[in-house]
């Protein structure tokens, strides 16, 4: 033991986003009771990898008397992170768990909702009084379900199309949420902060595996807890092996549009 740089976590600044979890290689932080917590000292190699992904500044290196930073034991350390991650993959809840045999539950069996010109036509719109003027505004949903958890890997609206996964606030917030960003688009959405991230990650992966997506958008919230969905479609597109681009648009609590 010795002095020597180590991360240091603020835990008053924390608010347990997550998001250096996955930016520290030798998997030395983890979330425990809701804080960013270093998980033992020989994981840590001082280098500060994880810094710049806090979006509170609560992460800081530091010198201080700790053990060694010790490579075969992160590598033992990264190797049963990886074997209990495998082996309770399956254990995660599942949409397929809950269905009704024959079929699933009938509110989340995939529809096709037809193309613009099909929205059109079949669609009346909600009316929206302006002066004296009234303009319709029509949706442009052109499936279902939506929820990230139980759209189908393989459904038909993801071969060939542009893809928006949208944080699950952000059609409250933005009041153009259908003409600027779901328009001509498939779409799953979810919440990284009450859901577990690590099944959006695979199942992300999957969809981009499985079928041609030209783009990305990734629609999230200004809160720091929300950039985890940006963070899970990286993750997914890297694991993934292809290469998507990706447009980032954050979005505020007062309803403003920011795009990366």
């Amino acid at each position: 033991m010795a002095v020597r740089k180590i991360i240091h976590i603020d835990e008053e600044k924390c608010n347990g986003c997550g998001l250096c979890v996955p930016n520290c290689a030798e998997g030395a932080i983890q979330i425990i009771d809701g804080k960013a917590r270093l998980v033992k000292d020989s994981y840590c190699d001082g280098l500060g990898a994880c810094l710049g992904h806090c979006p509170q500044d609560a992460l800081h290196i530091i010198e201080r008397e700790a053990d060694d930073f010790d490579e075969e034991e992160v590598a033992k350390h990264l190797a049963k992170n990886r074997k209990d991650h495998d082996l309770h993959k399956n254990d995660r809840p599942s949409p397929a768990k809950f269905h009704h045999h024959g079929g699933g539950c009938p509110g989340s069996r995939m529809m096709m909702l037809g193309d613009d010109e099909g929205r059109k036509s079949n669609s009346p719109g909600v009316k929206v009084n302006s002066g004296d003027v009234e303009i319709r505004i029509k949706s442009q949903l052109r499936q279902w379900p939506v929820q990230l958890n139980l759209v189908p890997v393989n459904a038909p609206y993801f071969e060939d199309a542009d893809l928006l996964v949208t944080a699950d606030c952000v059609p409250f917030a933005y009041p153009n949420y259908h003409l600027d960003l779901l328009k001509g688009k498939a779409v799953v959405v979810g919440c990284p902060k009450l859901d577990d991230v690590e099944y959006y990650v695979d199942k992300l992966t999957d969809i981009f595996m499985s079928n041609n997506i030209k783009s990305v958008t990734v629609a999230h919230m200004e809160v720091p807890c929300c950039s985890g969905i940006v963070r899970a479609v990286e993750i997914a597109v890297m694991q993934s092996g292809k290469t998507i681009p990706v447009k980032k648009v954050r979005i505020g609590i007062n309803g403003d549009a920011e795009q990366r």
